[in-house]
């Protein structure tokens, strides 16, 4: 899949947690201890055929990226 992101992070799922609509799940990037999340609904999770321990990547683009500062500055 093409796409302009800059974002494009290898993951490995760690923990699916489904509700009565959507899912959240929960990826650790390669390589690291980072954990992010993705909130989708079941169809799309289904689509995308993931399952804990699958390897996916993560791609993100945002508009807003919002700083702050440690109270160390």
């Amino acid at each position: 899949m093409k796409h302009n992101a800059r974002n494009d992070i290898p993951a490995e799922v760690v923990e699916i947690k489904k509700g009565g609509v959507m899912a959240q799940v929960t990826v650790r990037l390669k390589g690291t201890d980072y954990r992010m999340s993705s909130v989708m609904t079941l169809d799309s999770l289904e689509d995308l055929g993931v399952t804990e321990g699958s390897t996916v990547r993560v791609v993100a683009k945002a508009v807003n990226v919002l700083l702050v500062a440690d109270d160390a500055g």
